[in-house]
């Protein structure tokens, strides 16, 4: 049997990634054709929630392959490619950074009819990463740990 019959079928996303203490590294991650969950491509924000530690990241400029910490990286921003959950509501919020940051836009999830406040989304299972859609049509993914505090709009 091909060792091929076992890949993964992946393709790579371009994502600017904000790391501590590194700063900005631009580069790409490798999501699945197919998403576990839904119909379409697997999201960054699926692949960044995944329980591994470590994902990587493809430095073109540099023709290498690092493999980065999870916990080190503060947020990652890629262009929306239609990756809102179906159904989904949009809640807009501001999120103050340990950087001195303020992120603002839309959480857009499909949330129950008891649990559609900022506290309940940013509680949401063992989630590391939130999507913060901006009205550019880019994403923010952001790592919860660096979050000083959120709040409503």
């Amino acid at each position: 049997m091909s060792a091929e019959f076992f890949k993964v079928p992946k393709r790579e996303r371009s994502v600017s990634l904000w790391v501590h203490p590194e700063g900005r590294v631009l580069g790409s991650v490798f999501v699945r054709e197919q998403s576990l969950h839904h119909s379409g491509e697997e999201t960054p924000a699926e692949l960044f929630n995944q329980a591994e530690t470590f994902v990587v990241v493809h430095r073109e400029e540099l023709g290498e392959y690092r493999f980065y910490s999870k916990s080190s990286i503060v947020r990652l921003e890629y262009q929306d490619q239609g990756d809102s959950e179906p159904g989904s509501e949009a809640m807009d919020c501001e999120l103050h950074m340990m950087d001195g940051s303020l992120m603002s836009g839309k959480i857009c999830a499909a949330f129950p009819p008891d649990r559609r406040r900022l506290y309940d989304h940013l509680n949401k299972g063992d989630d590391l990463f939130i999507p913060l859609h901006q009205d550019s049509g880019q994403i923010s993914l952001i790592n919860k740990s660096y979050i000083i505090y959120a709040k409503s709009l």
